[in-house]
Parts: C-alpha cells; sequence; structure tokens
C-alpha cells in the first residue's frame, strides 16, 4: 500500500483572457456599465474575473451575460462572452 498522496488534477481556474474583455473594449462598455444597468446583483470583481478568464459559475455567466446585453441593446449568447 503506498502512503504517497494522490495527485488529483484539477481543471485550470485561469483560462486566458474571454471574449468578454474584448466586447466590452469595441462597445466602448466598462465594467462599471454592466454593474449599474444590471438588475442582478453584479460586482465590478465578477465582470473583472470574467474578462480575465477566471473559471465562473453558470449562473455568474448569465448575470454578465444579461447586464452585457442590457447595456449594449444587443442579443449575444454565452459562447460569444466565454470560451469555455
Amino acid at each position: 500500500m503506498s502512503l504517497a498522496p494522490r495527485m488529483i488534477e484539477e481543471p485550470s481556474r485561469d483560462l486566458g483572457e474571454q471574449p468578454l474583455a474584448s466586447l466590452l473594449s469595441d462597445l466602448g462598455l466598462k465594467s462599471h456599465d454592466l454593474v449599474a444597468v444590471s438588475s442582478d446583483q453584479i460586482t465590478h470583481k465578477m465582470v473583472a474575473r470574467g474578462c480575465k478568464g477566471r473559471r465562473l459559475t453558470k449562473n455568474v455567466q448569465g448575470k454578465l451575460l444579461r447586464a452585457l446585453n442590457g447595456a449594449s441593446q444587443r442579443a449575444f449568447i454565452l459562447s460569444d462572452l466565454f470560451n469555455y
């Protein structure tokens, strides 16, 4: 019997810059614009994590999607914002 700990490979949390960051830039929006327009409770930190590529829950992804759609008056889908 081996006493060595098992190495469980976790999926990476940092997935690199996401399409959300370039969409915000292209639309001339800032994270504050999403926070201000959102009827869901989102924070600047959630937006920053989404742009930087931190793995977000589906719930937070949906909140960011609804906020971006509200701020831009367009109809994006999740695959437009995140590549994971």
